[in-house]
C-alpha cells in the first residue's frame, strides 16, 4: 500500500496551515502542523523554544519532527514551517518521502494577513507595520524561494483552489 504524504512549503503567512486543513478535509487525511508536533514533543511553544534555546537548536528539532512524520506508514496533509525546507537537507527528505507543494502567495496578500492575524504568535514579525512585514517577507522570500522552488508542484496566486490541487495530486498519482 502506497501512502500519499503532501507537505506544504512556503513563506509564513502563505496559507500552509489554513489550506492544509483545507486538503486534508478534501482528501479524507489527517492534518498536522510541524510546529504543532515540535511544540508537543517539547512542551513548550515556538516562540519560547528559540529564545530559551536558539535558533540552532529549533532547526535541530524541526528536522527530528519532520523524519518523525515522514516515516509514519499512512497518508497525510502537513504544514511544514516556513524555514524547514531551507536547514538540514530537509527539501530533499521531504522531496524523497513526499508530494511537495509550495504555496506561491504574493507578497502584498501575505502581509495583510499576518497584519490582519494574531502577530503575537509568529516571533519574527512582532512589533512590525505592514511595511516592515513587506520587507522581512521580501529578505525571506529571497532567502529561501531556491528552496521552495524544488517543490514538486507549485500553486502560484492568492487563491488557489482545494479542488484544483486534489486534481493536480490525482494526476501526479496516475503517472
Amino acid at each position: 500500500m502506497e501512502f500519499l504524504k503532501v507537505v506544504l512549503v512556503g513563506l509564513p503567512g502563505s496559507g500552509k496551515s489554513t489550506f492544509g486543513k483545507q486538503l486534508a478535509q478534501a482528501l479524507d487525511f489527517p492534518f498536522y502542523d510541524l510546529d504543532t508536533q515540535i511544540e508537543q514533543k517539547e512542551q513548550m511553544k515556538i516562540p519560547d523554544i528559540f529564545s530559551k534555546m536558539g535558533e540552532g537548536k529549533f532547526r535541530e528539532m524541526e528536522t527530528e519532527a519532520l523524519e518523525q512524520v515522514l516515516s509514519w506508514d499512512r497518508s497525510f496533509v502537513l504544514a511544514s514551517g516556513g524555514g524547514c525546507p531551507c536547514f538540514n537537507d530537509n527539501m530533499d527528505r521531504i522531496n524523497e518521502k513526499a508530494v511537495s507543494v509550495y504555496l506561491d502567495v504574493p507578497l502584498e496578500d501575505i502581509s495583510q494577513r499576518l497584519v490582519g492575524t494574531k502577530i503575537q504568535n509568529r516571533p519574527m514579525f512582532q512589533g512590525m507595520g505592514g511595511g516592515e512585514i513587506i520587507l522581512k517577507l521580501k529578505s525571506l522570500q529571497a532567502d529561501r524561494e531556491s528552496y521552495y522552488n524544488q517543490s514538486k508542484i507549485k500553486l502560484s496566486g492568492s487563491d488557489f483552489s482545494t479542488e484544483l490541487l486534489v486534481s493536480e495530486l490525482i494526476h501526479r498519482l496516475r503517472n
